[in-house]
């Protein structure tokens, strides 16, 4: 049996015995089960994001922000959750922190086929790169902070270079 099956059975066998809270930590964490793809569970729990940034897109700016905030203390939360549920740190089943990077990302910048496909590639890259200081910090910072904060950094990075694109392009 694959790695990744083991992995995949591991958060079943953790789903069926945990109580409502951690179920719902689970869900939330490996992203509704974009996560248990197997392969690239990150670029997975990116193009999960996606239907969640269609929602938002008609909102105002106000309401975006808000929903970004919601993410990220979810993201936190279910992450540090997970993560003790599962007895692993950062497992990459979890790919809430791509939802909430990804979101980062696009926030603000109008809605077009193109600035969606250029801010997914622009977060793959930064996020699976991990320029300074993202190596660091993920590192340090421990918990679901710690899984998080990496995927914010590389999103404000991708959200900076999107927007750099769209200024060049115009």
């Amino acid at each position: 049996m694959s790695n990744n099956q083991s992995d995949n059975l591991n958060i079943l066998k953790a789903f069926k015995s945990a109580n409502f809270i951690d179920k719902v930590a689970l869900i939330l964490s490996i992203w509704f089960g974009t996560g248990l793809f197997p392969g690239m569970p990150g670029t997975f729990g990116t193009a999960g994001a996606i239907p969640l940034y269609f929602l938002i897109d008609f909102l105002g700016a106000r309401y975006q922000a808000l929903i970004l905030l919601i993410t990220i203390i979810g993201a936190v939360w279910s992450s540090h959750r997970s993560q003790c549920i599962l007895g692993t740190v950062d497992p990459r089943e979890i790919v809430i922190d791509e939802v909430a990077g990804f979101l980062l990302t696009v926030i603000f910048i109008p809605f077009t086929l193109r600035n969606l496909i250029a801010g997914f590639f622009l977060f793959r890259f930064f996020d699976i790169l991990k320029p300074p200081p993202i190596k660091k910090i993920e590192k340090k910072v421990k918990g679901g902070l710690g899984v998080v904060l990496d995927d914010l950094i590389a999103g404000f990075y991708a959200h900076l270079s999107l927007w750099f694109l769209l200024y060049m392009l115009e």
